[in-house]
């Protein structure tokens, strides 16, 4: 079977690999779509953090594809279902994990990462990480089940959001956008925004979806914004999904007193934040990391429903045999969400 192995530091290649086989309580996946995202593209430059992640390996976390071979001992699915995974695999009996929250897990392992993952035409997989796709989505459509639960997770369960409600989105990345399209699904006023680089693909796809964006370095920052948009009052909600040290600090700038802040990227470096504004404006700054059960299947109806614009987030112009092109396209944002088609 064909496999995007990563090889080296900002080093992918094709490589031919035999399909596995699973063991008796597992399923084999036959892939069909899987989806690059930020921590992939993070892996494929061996960024700080990710330097004990293995090399070589299969690489891809986040994929859908259909039953095609069930273990012996596996009574839940069968041959041709179609499904999609849970990445993350918690252990199940940490203190996190008994007291309801397995997205952060002690022990937690990540397909693609601390194994082999789904960048490939085949993968095993436990029963128990499976869910099923409803029959009115698209297993293309249903690949960025994984990366639209953690907005749901951002969105529905750690903020505060609600119809009517300002929000900004800082970062138009995969979940920058999948973020914003759950809060516009709410009928919050959404807006996101992004830098000068983002300005060829990513905000004009924003626009394609009806959500309103802004390019802070064209308009010289987010104050023309918080008067026009919230009457200098400032955002109810603002979420950081930028991954850089400064979003935050943004972030509470522009939030109104009593507002909320969630971070959603993960910071490449230590901020220079002052919670003294946050303190004196009782902003309330959470965190939002990974997905729940609960979270993909609230990703799997919102799709079902037809409340995120699939078809048109997705990009499937990169090749599977050229995996190099769709990772050095989403690193220069010429691309937001690119996907690998293995089974067309």
């Amino acid at each position: 079977m064909k496999a995007i192995i990563q090889t080296g530091p900002s080093s992918v290649e094709t490589q031919e690999r035999e399909v596995p086989t699973p063991d008796a309580d597992e399923l084999l996946i036959k892939v069909h779509t899987a989806g690059l995202c930020g921590s992939d593209a993070h892996a494929f430059k061996y960024d700080g953090g990710y330097e004990w992640i293995p090399i070589p390996r299969v690489m891809g976390h986040e994929y859908s594809g259909t039953v095609a071979e069930v273990g012996d001992d596996v009574e839940t699915f069968e041959v041709g279902d179609k499904v999609v995974e849970e990445p993350i695999h918690d252990c199940g009996h940490c203190f996190q994990c008994r007291n309801g929250q397995p997205n952060v897990c002690q022990n937690f392992s990540i397909t693609g990462m601390h194994k082999d993952g789904a960048y490939a035409e085949y993968v095993t997989v436990e029963p128990r990480h499976v869910h099923a796709v409803p029959d009115g989505v698209p297993l293309d459509h249903a690949a960025i089940t994984e990366p639209t639960s953690i907005a749901t997770r951002a969105v529905l369960d750690q903020s505060v959001t609600t119809p009517g409600d300002n929000v900004l989105v800082e970062g138009p990345g995969p979940i920058g956008v999948l973020v914003a399209a759950v809060a516009d699904s709410l009928g919050a006023n959404v807006v996101v925004s992004g830098l000068d680089q983002d300005a060829e693909y990513r905000l004009p796809l924003l626009d394609d979806l009806g959500i309103d964006t802004v390019n802070v370095q064209a308009e010289d920052g987010l104050d023309g914004r918080v008067d026009s948009q919230t009457d200098g009052i400032g955002f109810d909600v603002v979420f950081d999904a930028t991954g850089h040290h400064s979003g935050v600090v943004s972030g509470v700038d522009v939030v109104r007193k009593g507002g909320q802040v969630v971070v959603v990227g993960i910071p490449n470096s230590a901020s220079d934040l002052s919670l003294t504004s946050a303190v004196r404006g009782e902003v309330d700054i959470n965190t939002s990391y990974g997905s729940t059960w609960s979270n993909f299947e609230q990703a799997l109806r919102l799709m079902e429903r037809g409340e995120i614009a699939v078809d048109k987030i997705l990009d499937t112009g990169y090749s599977v045999d050229e995996p190099a092109a769709a990772f050095e396209a989403f690193l220069n944002s010429e691309t937001c969400k690119p996907v690998f088609q293995f089974d067309e």
